[in-house]
């Protein structure tokens, strides 16, 4: 059942898995100059292969296959001459599929740091990832590197000429330095100035600006107000109990329509804000890569739910970003996650059972690449991290221009009655 985009719409949790592949390069950035050896950092990702990726690759020219690995990432460093390198990095399934991704370098033959990662004046989220690597014209070599968050705030220190590590740091400006020490006694550094962001919305339940649709198969088509086309919806705020802050706010599903949902979306940046940022210039929007859904969930019956949907979404350039998350519980007590291109949902295989008369706490974090897509990066259910890494391509969204969040509900094949009640919701920004 497809969503669509004018409201951001969810549907049902029975879609067959797409077939997608692709790579995604973490390092070293497309298209910089470097300091040997050259670090590189990829994962790889296949919904269409039943079996997996069997194994990745990098190749430095046509046929110049340099290093290959077992399994779907790789971090390895490479040591280049100084030239321009064509590279590719490479995944190859094992059903006989493969998929591949560009990265243009140029290999310095200057001494010294290069930092590859965070680049220097950049907004960033926590942690950091901090990439590097260290020449030396010390015939001992380079023995170690660290990270200085600020002068004598050693924060990281590492044997060697290469240096990989997310660094966790709060919400502020850093004039960080990444230094090397070689063998000899010397050292060398490059500093790198970077603010971390902390943009967040607190209590977003019981903030204004929601809106609630109901929504019913075939076409889930949104409908209101409530009750119609026999789906009943509705929302309460300012709930005392049960709630953890006090103010809960507790959302309803019923009604005579099997299989029916109800949606419930708030516009926070951009088109339509609810927070005072609405983006006129189409100048904010397009800033913001990393997110993160963070909500306490409470039913007393959850085993009556087809299933619970926490979704995030990003517009502009006419461009979808619909990054949908969906908890199966009656349809089979897994996460599936959104592909935007086409329109349905994929089993992840991680596993999703929420407690009833119990507060269940997710926090969902993702990433709009610098190459527009979609990275699904974790899902974090009552403390047990899963990590995802898939990506996918964007959907298409003429008209749009914004940051928006959805909690749904659908219902069961029976359309029993439930509540859920949200608290403490936050939604971050980077």
């Amino acid at each position: 059942m497809p969503k669509y985009l004018m409201l951001i719409v969810c549907l049902s949790a029975v879609c067959a898995p797409a077939a997608f592949a692709g790579v995604t390069v973490t390092a070293p950035a497309n298209g910089v100059t470097v300091q040997g050896p050259v670090q590189y950092v990829a994962s790889a990702t296949t919904t269409s292969c039943s079996k997996g990726v069997g194994s990745m690759g990098i190749y430095t020219a046509p046929g110049v296959l340099v290093y290959v690995v077992n399994g779907a990432s790789l971090n390895t460093s490479l040591n280049l001459s100084p030239a321009t390198y064509n590279t590719v990095v490479e995944e190859w399934d094992n059903c006989g599929g493969a998929a591949t991704t560009p990265v243009t370098i140029t290999v310095s033959g200057q001494t010294g740091v290069y930092v590859t990662a965070p680049a220097n004046n950049s907004a960033v989220g926590s942690p950091v990832q901090f990439t590097a690597t260290a020449t030396t014209t010390c015939s001992k070599g380079v023995s170690a590197m660290g990270i200085y968050t600020a002068p004598s705030q050693l924060a990281y220190v590492v044997n060697g000429a290469s240096l990989n590590y997310s660094l966790p740091l709060s919400p502020g400006k850093y004039n960080a330095v990444v230094e090397e020490w070689d063998g000899c006694g010397g050292a060398a550094t490059t500093p790198v100035t970077i603010t971390v962001g902390g943009n967040s919305f607190s209590n977003l339940q019981h903030s204004g600006g929601w809106a609630g649709y109901g929504q019913g198969p075939p076409n889930f088509i949104d409908c209101s107000p409530s009750p119609c086309d026999g789906i009943t919806y509705s929302m309460a705020q300012g709930i005392k109990s049960p709630s953890m802050s006090g103010e809960s706010t507790q959302f309803n599903l019923s009604g005579t329509a099997d299989y029916s949902d109800g949606l419930w979306n708030n516009h926070l940046i951009g088109d339509q804000s609810s927070q005072g940022m609405p983006d006129t210039n189409h100048t904010l929007v397009p800033t913001f890569h990393n997110f993160t859904y963070d909500v306490y969930f409470y039913g007393t019956n959850l085993s009556l739910s087809q299933a619970v949907e926490f979704d995030i979404n990003q517009f502009f350039d006419g461009l979808g970003f619909i990054w949908g998350h969906e908890c199966r519980i009656a349809g089979g007590n897994e996460w599936d996650v959104w592909d935007n291109v086409t329109a349905q949902w994929i089993p992840t295989g991680i596993a999703c059972n929420p407690v009833s008369n119990s507060w269940n706490h997710v926090t969902i974090q993702v990433e709009r690449t610098s190459s527009n897509q979609l990275l699904y990066q974790s899902i974090t259910l009552n403390g047990v991290t899963s990590t995802l890494n898939q990506t996918y391509n964007p959907g298409s969204a003429p008209g749009w221009w914004g940051i928006t969040v959805n909690y749904q509900m659908d219902g069961n094949y029976e359309q029993s009655s439930y509540s859920v009640f949200l608290d403490e919701l936050t939604f971050s920004y980077q």
